[in-house]
């Protein structure tokens, strides 16, 4: 988890000494959408989008295509209780789910990186390794996403945010292995078939946070962070990853989106920088 790294791109214990923006307890956040059609189509429903201001140095986007009516009809705002945040390897998922859940009081769950017994052996040998590796991954994506979906049927009033989602490992990574090919693809369709098996059965996030970074800017995080495996991995790999990412992120459709440029904000040093983030944040997640 970077988070837990001495080498992560931002100082987590800064931020957890860091004074509060406001002196309110954490409490659960609701969402704050625009009534739209309960039924919209994409095609006849534009998406909202809001921009930093021009010349800012900022770059934060919103776009919310979606609904925010009740099953029964009720145009209340519903509480918006899973929050997942998605991103490159180094695009500093971990250190945002740290942030969200000070700032907010949000439940973390993170992504069980460390725990793949196939990690090492995959980035020396992904030929060999490759259907091992993304096979552990969709099975504790799959059991973490489970004990989610508990908690948030047994704690109604919790909110939670997740390190990386299920649909980045099947759609990213295990995609691009196939593409590259990495993974063959007897292999590629029966991971495939799991993933798709599993997916409609899981809850979908409310909001997703995707963090964008550069090339060059996830291999200085990369470097600066120093896991072992990682230090090996081929540049066209993350290259390709990058172009996977953002091909997705453009298509994703479950939900709001909030789209950060991670190498123009620096939310834990920079106080503008941390107000520009949580206004934006709440302007799809509202604390009641």
């Amino acid at each position: 988890m970077d988070w837990q790294h001495g080498a992560a791109l931002f100082d987590v214990q800064e931020l957890c000494a860091a004074p509060a923006l406001s002196a309110t307890p954490a409490r659960p956040i609701e969402a704050s959408r625009q009534a739209l059609n309960p039924t919209p189509s994409r095609a006849s429903t534009a998406a909202r989008v809001r921009r930093s201001p021009p010349g800012s140095g900022k770059a934060i986007e919103i776009t919310d295509r979606h609904a925010a009516v009740r099953p029964d009809g009720d145009k209340a705002p519903r509480q918006a209780r899973f929050v997942a945040i998605a991103g490159n390897i180094g695009a500093g998922k971990s250190t945002l789910t740290a942030f969200l859940a000070s700032r907010f009081g949000i439940q973390p769950f993170y992504e069980p990186n460390d725990a793949n017994p196939y990690l090492t052996d995959f980035y020396a040998d992904m030929q060999r390794y490759a259907f091992h590796s993304q096979m552990y991954f969709l099975s504790a994506k799959f059991r973490a996403h489970l004990d989610l979906a508990h908690l948030l049927d047994a704690h109604p009033n919790k909110v939670y945010v997740q390190d990386r989602t299920i649909y980045e490992d099947a759609e990213i990574f295990a995609r691009t292995l196939h593409t590259r090919g990495t993974l063959s693809a007897r292999d590629y369709t029966t991971y495939d078939l799991m993933y798709r098996a599993i997916r409609d059965t899981l809850p979908k996030p409310d909001l997703l946070v995707y963090l964008r970074c550069s090339v060059k800017g996830l291999q200085r995080r990369i470097r600066k962070r120093g896991r072992p495996e990682e230090q090996a991995m081929d540049p066209q790999y993350l290259k390709d990853l990058q172009v996977a990412y953002e091909d997705w992120i453009d298509a994703y459709d479950l939900g709001p989106k909030l789209v950060i440029e991670t190498e123009k904000l620096d939310y834990l040093r920079d106080i503008l920088d941390r107000v520009q983030l949580e206004t934006a944040l709440d302007d799809l997640l509202r604390r009641p």
